[in-house]
C-alpha cells in the first residue's frame, strides 16, 4: 500500500473519532469554547510534531505567495470548523459529519479548475455518489 493511502486512511479514522469526541466535549458548553480548546490543542500538537521532525528547516523555502495561501487556507479552515462545531452542537453528529464530508465535491471541482488535476470518470462517479448521499441525508 502506498504511504499516502496509509496516511489518508489514518486521517479518515482520526477525523471520524474527532467528531464523536467533540460532540461529547461540547455537550455542556458553547461550541466556540469547545472549538477554541480543540484548536489550542491542535496548535500545540502540531508545533511539537514540527519540532521533533525538524520541519522548521524548511522555513527558508517560504515565499510571500506560499504564506498568503497558507493564511487563506487557515482562514477557510477556521470558518469551516466554526460552522461545523455550531452544526454539531445542535444537530446529529453523524449527519453533520456526512454533510461536511461532501466538501470533497468542492475540492474535486476546484482541483480540476484551479490546479488542473485530471477529472476521471471514477472521480466523477465517486463525487456523484457522495453528493447523492448528502442529498439523501438532508432530504425532508
Amino acid at each position: 500500500m502506498p504511504t499516502w493511502i496509509f496516511y489518508a486512511l489514518l486521517a479518515a479514522f482520526f477525523a471520524g473519532l474527532t467528531s464523536v469526541l467533540a460532540k461529547y466535549g461540547i455537550g455542556k458548553i458553547n461550541s466556540d469554547l469547545g472549538l477554541a480548546i480543540r484548536t489550542i490543542t491542535v496548535f500545540v500538537f502540531v508545533c511539537i510534531n514540527l519540532f521533533f521532525l525538524k520541519g522548521f528547516a524548511d522555513i527558508k523555502n517560504l515565499d510571500k505567495k506560499s504564506i498568503l495561501f497558507l493564511i487563506l487556507s487557515g482562514c477557510t479552515t477556521a470558518l469551516s470548523w466554526i460552522f461545523y462545531y455550531r452544526a454539531m452542537k445542535i444537530g446529529t453528529v453523524s449527519y453533520v459529519a456526512a454533510i461536511d464530508k461532501s466538501s470533497i465535491v468542492i475540492t474535486l471541482l476546484l482541483s480540476y479548475f484551479l490546479l488542473k488535476e485530471p477529472m476521471t470518470p471514477k472521480l466523477l462517479l465517486g463525487a456523484g455518489l457522495i453528493f447523492s448521499g448528502m442529498i439523501v441525508l438532508i432530504w425532508k
